[in-house]
Formats: C-alpha cells, structure tokens, sequence
C-alpha cells in the first residue's frame, strides 16, 4: 500500500467467529494437506468449521475433500458444499477439469471477495482459509479487507522452504495479521520396517527459524504414504479420527491453532462476530 493510501475497512464476516489463513512462502509444502485435515480435525472436535479454497489458480480442495458437486444458490447466496463436517467452497467447484484460469489482479480481488461476503457460511467458529503459496494478489485482498484472527505458515524443514517461510511470517506481520505460528510439515519419516526416523528435508528447521523470528512453533507432521493416499482418493487421514495414528497429529496441531487464537483475540480484541 503506498503512502497516504488509506486502508480499507476490515469488515466482519457474519456468522463467523474466527478467520485463520493457512499460508506458506511457496508450494509444494504440503499447505492444503495441512488446511483440509486441520478442518476436518475442528469439525471432529465438535467446532463449526468452513473451508475456503483461495488457491484461485490451483483449487486442490475439492479432490482431497472428495466432492466435487456444483454449489447452488439462494437468492443472491452461494450455498457452500459440506463433506466431513466441513462447510466448503472453492473455484474448482466452479470450474471443474482441467481448464486454467487466467485472470488479473482487480479479478481475483472480486471472487475472493464473493467467497468470503457471497457465500452463506452460516454460524462457524473457525473459516479456515487455504491460500495459495507466495505473497501476491490473493493474500493482500483477503488480509487487508478481512479482520484474520491470525495466521498458520506451514513450511518444510528444507532450507529452500525456510527461506521463503520468513518472507510469509513477514508478509503477515507487516499487514499486522498475528502469525499463530510455524507448522513444519514433512519433518521426518518413520521406516515401517526399523522403525528408524529418516530427516528426508533435514531437520528441526521450523523450530529453529520460528525461535528466531520471536513466534510460536506449532509442532511437526511427519512425511508419511498415508497422507498422501488420503488426499489423493478424497479421505484424509484426519477422517479416522484423534486416536489414529496418522490422523491423530493433525487433532494435535488443532489444540494447538485454538489456543493460539485466543492468545491472538486476547490481545487484539475482538475480529469477529457471530450473527443473530
């Protein structure tokens, strides 16, 4: 924003108690891995949860929540799909196959916008917003006109990931949305055979850079065939509930996400609030 621009009024989502972007500096990080099994996770643990898939270039929501239906509409209001518990929305539900998009700036403002204004999300406690990698278009609209109860940066132990994970922990604190935290994803592999930890993408980065730039670290998801076979045939492993093995992280880091939430509101009131 240049100077003497003003900002746009932060407006509040009704019905929706809290808005939690989940970001990552670039792709291949495992972020919609993490946003749609984090959704199903607060859904399973007795919160009203809604997905909104703002990778507008790249909707990946809808073939690991395994729906792929049209949204209808009420009046002037989108009516959001639900699977798992889980209200959703996303651009593949509007442009299904293969097709690409090819749309500007001033665009992907007005259906982000229509996402998040145009959609009956109903009540919800938690909207989790799974945007698309980088620091362009998409996360500037969303986070300079929608008061974001904070942000999760998921990242990869990898140096070349870490790198570009401070540039989104900065991204966020710049337009002051509270970073709740870095989620590393991919930390290790468990050989099913000896049972020996395996740092594919080294190792403890995401704590380490986490410490350094003075904000939570949210725990670590291991690289793991289970979660790549739940995505990818439409069931994550959140699905099997809190005493799954693989699944169970994922209930975890959500514990985690609560509480750092209320930190977040605690200090800077607030965001949100609930319609009558």
């Amino acid at each position: 924003m240049s100077p003497g621009q003003q900002a746009q009024p932060k407006l509040p989502i009704a019905g929706v108690k809290n808005l939690i972007a989940v970001g990552s500096g670039k792709g291949g990080v495992g972020k919609t891995t993490v946003s749609v099994n984090l959704a199903i996770a607060l859904a399973h643990l007795g919160y009203r949860t809604g997905l909104l898939d703002a990778d507008v270039y790249g909707p990946n929501v809808p073939l690991m929540m395994g729906t792929s239906a049209t949204p209808t509409a009420v009046g002037e209001r989108i009516q959001p799909l639900e699977n798992y518990g889980v209200s959703l929305m996303s651009m593949g539900f509007l442009n299904p196959g293969d097709k690409p998009l090819v749309w500007r700036g001033p665009m992907l403002h007005s259906v982000i916008q229509q996402f998040l204004r145009g959609v009956d999300w109903g009540d919800l406690d938690y909207l989790i917003i799974d945007l698309p990698p980088g620091t362009g278009d998409v996360q500037l609209s969303l986070i300079q006109t929608a008061p974001v109860t904070g942000a999760v940066v998921v990242t990869t132990p990898s140096a070349v990931s870490l790198e570009d994970a401070r540039k989104a922990v900065l991204m966020f604190q710049q337009v002051k949305v509270p970073v709740l935290g870095i989620v590393e994803n991919m930390s290790y592999l468990q050989c099913p055979h000896c049972n020996e930890r395996i740092d594919v993408f080294s190792n403890g980065g995401g704590r380490r850079t986490a410490e350094a730039m003075s904000v939570n670290f949210l725990g670590m998801l291991p690289l793991d065939p289970h979660v790549r076979i739940g995505g990818d045939t439409g069931h994550p492993v959140a699905t099997a509930g809190p005493e799954d093995k693989c699944g169970g992280v994922y209930y975890e880091l959500a514990k985690v996400v609560m509480d750092r939430a209320r930190e977040a509101a605690a200090i800077t009131g607030p965001t949100m609030t609930v319609s009558d």
